[in-house]
């Protein structure tokens, strides 16, 4: 209809409010009764604040990051369970987006990951992702284009009829390996995405400040803003807290939208009251593109 569609916010913080024991990952915690239902709750407030895009909780589910861990060889499973339980809550009208976060680790020459280790993996967790039925396969919170086009590779090898987006993460205007917004969406456009974007980073003006810049490189590529609720700080009693309000999302939406963001939505911090008040600023006329 000419606006932006309207995403999900974050996953990992929510889950903190719905019980997520400490020390446990979110992945370990989907394949419990108590943490499918939590998750699928999260799901469920985005959407019903007016998210028509929810990212499956699968995020840390790269075989090599899950090595290791309680749930070790359990990548399959987890993807499996991890878009069942946003297909239930998503219904028709809602687009299922595989998340693939990174491996944590750092790829040759500046660390010990061999790359085509890497675009194997991600490749795995990929066509897990797309025979549970995701409509898209999100690459996100990539801090090395490197990494992100293994990511990239590895999802358009394993399930080449599946469209594939990256988002990356900067700061200042650069990735952590000093990568510009214009240049990591040409060679991710040449590697085949259909959209690009940024996600994460320091709040709101972190995401802003690359929308433009990634907007004008290839023509048709849809463009996505998903940012953190503001820069967190650490309270004296240990809990982290993400200032920005549902206001202070709204207005962010507006200018991503005017810097030619066609997808909106948050990241660490943005609960679905930053959601619902995202939804509600790009429904009306001053969201009209």
């Amino acid at each position: 209809n000419g606006r932006p569609l309207v995403a999900d916010g974050a996953m990992g913080t929510a889950l903190f409010a719905l019980g997520l024991p400490a020390g446990e990952a979110p992945e370990a915690w989907l394949l419990s009764e108590a943490g499918a239902a939590a998750i699928g709750s999260a799901h469920r407030g985005h959407v019903e604040a007016g998210a028509r895009l929810l990212l499956t909780s699968s995020f840390g589910a790269n075989p090599l990051r899950l090595a290791g861990s309680s749930i070790a060889g359990r990548a399959d499973e987890v993807c499996r369970v991890a878009v069942a339980v946003a297909r239930r809550t998503a219904g028709t009208g809602t687009i299922v987006a595989g998340s693939l976060g990174p491996t944590g680790g750092v790829l040759a020459p500046y660390g010990p990951l061999d790359p085509g280790a890497v675009r194997a993996a991600y490749a795995q967790e990929a066509a897990a992702l797309a025979s549970a039925g995701v409509d898209v396969l999100w690459v996100e919170t990539m801090m090395d284009l490197q990494e992100a086009l293994a990511a990239v590779d590895g999802a358009r090898e394993a399930a080449p009829e599946v469209p594939v987006v990256a988002t990356l993460v900067f700061s200042r205007g650069r990735t952590m390996f000093g990568d510009r917004p214009a240049d990591a969406a040409a060679a991710l456009a040449e590697h085949g995405v259909v959209g690009v974007g940024a996600n994460c980073g320091e709040g709101f003006a972190s995401v802003e400040d690359v929308i433009e810049a990634m907007a004008g490189v290839v023509p048709g590529l849809h463009v996505i803003a998903k940012a953190n609720a503001g820069a967190p700080r650490r309270e004296p009693d240990g809990r982290t807290v993400y200032p920005a309000t549902p206001d202070e999302a709204a207005a962010y939406a507006l200018r991503v939208a005017d810097a030619g963001a066609t997808i909106i939505g948050g990241c660490c911090g943005t609960t679905a009251a930053h959601i619902g008040a995202i939804s509600n600023v790009l429904s009306g006329p001053a969201g009209t593109q």
